[in-house]
């Protein structure tokens, strides 16, 4: 049953992943993109974890396989706030001026 569980949180995963994929295809300007890539793909990688650590049989894989996601969540989440400094510093975000 365990196993169930881990297939429906990867298979999850890999919607809000396709979700933020085409979000950053879809949407007009930068911040809606860099909101698609940083919400969407969060989401997606925390289910993804939570599915494999499930997978993975120890609690000290699993505690070790979710400190990634933290801190793929906190490089993404710098990263995205460092490119739309930039882009507001100087207006090329294509969004409102």
């Amino acid at each position: 049953m365990p196993g169930a569980l881990a297939i429906v949180l990867i298979l999850g995963g890999l919607f809000f992943f396709l979700a933020g994929t085409v979000g950053l295809i879809r949407f007009p300007d930068l911040y809606c993109r860099l909101h698609a890539v940083t919400k969407a793909d969060n989401a997606g990688l925390g289910l993804i974890a939570a599915g494999t650590a499930i997978l993975s049989g120890t609690a000290s894989t699993a505690a070790l396989i979710m400190l990634i996601w933290v801190l793929a969540m906190t490089a993404a989440t710098v990263a995205c706030h460092l490119i739309a400094r930039h882009s507001l510093r100087d207006n090329t975000g294509g969004g409102p001026q």
